[in-house]
């Protein structure tokens, strides 16, 4: 890295203390970015990637709500807007205890080059609350959903900020947080993607994260003229973007032997089929179980629980060729990826945001794997979104099969891209370069453009 480079890491980490994974983010951009600040001082001189690193705005604000009991609650909210270089902000909103500045700074910041490579424009943000959903009821959610909307409606629209789902907001979520945006402003726009089908969403957006991880693989896969057909996969998560990776990997003829939750994970040599993976969707959809369940009608199958505190995750640790992070960041450490590797991964996609450390990442690269990193590999989802964006624009809906398509043309875009630009700068098959770079040389001109804002 050059001493540019080091001197703004250093900067960042003092200026935003007690955000770890913020930290993380900018250096493992930063250190990409350095093939390009060498080359472009422009770039530098115009502060470029220091105004990307700064929030436009941050918001933050109580949520007070009631319980069908009668009892208050006080959450925290937050929506991070991020960069609007290229187009109005655009990110998910995070229902989870863990959610704090930081980890939405985080995310937003992934998201501005995410956003970019999807050829759309979107600009980055990303939102949520410390609220815990797991458990509650309808009532519960649709009082705090509402009591969220009613502090974020004055901050968002169609031009100027459009938020989606991530963990914990599902489609519940967003037709509670969507009801009462229509019911403040009067008005019925598409301010909100991931919304049911028949008041303005878009099909294939739930299954468009998973799928295009998947359709990211195969490209990847591809450069080596070979398929994912029989190849044997680890998937982690077991959400709405674990689920549909295993769809369509069922569908192009690999075998899914994992899936998790926060509490442990399965392992089903067997492979996960068609029968078994609706049984999971019903299970985690509908009864909003534990992935546990699965040994119950499976027993065949093996539940081991995960210490968060041990050195590895043991969900990484079986042999197979692929293997599809989808649950949460920082979920593959150093050993883990290792495991990885000795267990014969060679292809890596992530469908989650940021899930393998800085030294994960650094095992893999050294390897030469296929490491799809999450801002290329999992930005079907946001692309998708987008898609969904304009359906609303034109009042008109595609069909499923035209929206997939437009979905597999993005994510080979996005890797061609990806390709393309970690060739024109020096490190041919480096994908982690070829995402940061390609993302960010689109917001960086935009941003030349527009002058000091």
């Amino acid at each position: 890295m050059s001493q540019y480079v080091d001197d703004l890491i250093a900067d960042v980490k003092a200026t935003n203390p007690s955000e770890p994974e913020f930290h993380q983010a900018v250096s493992e951009v930063a250190q990409s970015l350095s093939l390009v600040l060498d080359r472009h001082p422009e770039y530098r001189s115009a502060k470029i990637l220091e105004r990307i690193i700064e929030p436009e705005r941050i918001i933050s604000f109580r949520v007070p709500w009631v319980d069908e009991q009668g009892e208050i609650h006080i959450n925290r909210g937050y929506r991070i807007e991020m960069n609007s270089a290229i187009g109005p902000y655009k990110g998910g909103l995070r229902f989870h205890p863990s959610v704090n500045q930081g980890i939405l700074k985080f995310l937003a910041f992934e998201q501005v080059f995410k956003n970019s490579l999807t050829t759309l424009p979107m600009g980055g943000g990303k939102g949520g609350s410390d609220l815990d959903p797991k458990g509650k009821s309808d009532l519960k959610i649709m009082r705090f959903c509402q009591a969220f909307m009613s502090e974020l409606f004055r901050h968002i629209g169609p031009n100027t900020d459009v938020p989606a789902g991530d963990i914990g907001v599902g489609g519940r979520e967003i037709g509670y947080l969507f009801g009462q945006y229509k019911k403040l402003r009067n008005e019925f726009t598409g301010i909100l993607t991931g919304k049911g089908l028949n008041w303005g969403g878009s099909l294939i957006r739930p299954e468009a994260t998973g799928y295009g991880s998947v359709y990211f693989a195969a490209e990847m896969l591809q450069t080596r003229g070979e398929t994912l057909e029989g190849k044997t996969c680890l998937v982690s998560g077991s959400g709405n973007v674990a689920q549909y990776t295993t769809e369509k990997l069922i569908q192009l003829g690999a075998k899914v032997v994992t899936l998790s939750d926060s509490s442990g994970y399965i392992y089903d040599e067997a492979g996960i089929d068609t029968e078994k993976l609706e049984f999971v969707m019903n299970l985690k959809n509908v009864k909003r179980g534990r992935i546990k369940e699965y040994v119950e009608k499976y027993p065949d199958a093996v539940y081991t629980a995960i210490d968060p505190t041990a050195e590895f995750n043991p969900l990484w640790n079986h042999k197979a060729e692929c293997a599809f992070p989808s649950a949460t960041q920082n979920e593959i450490n150093v050993k883990d990826a290792q495991n990885l590797i000795n267990g014969g991964v060679y292809v890596v996609s992530e469908g989650a945001n940021m899930p393998t450390t800085m030294d994960g990442i650094d095992i893999f690269l050294e390897n030469k794997i296929l490491y799809g990193p999450g801002k290329a590999a999992n930005a079907g989802g946001v692309a998708v979104s987008g898609l969904e964006m304009s359906q609303n624009s034109m009042r008109y809906s595609w069909s499923r099969e035209e929206v997939d398509t437009k979905l597999h043309g993005i994510m080979k875009d996005i890797h061609k891209t990806c390709v393309d630009t970690a060739d024109r700068f020096g490190t041919p098959g480096n994908y982690v370069n070829g995402a940061n770079i390609g993302g960010f040389l689109k917001v960086a001109d935009a941003m030349m453009d527009q002058g000091v804002v």
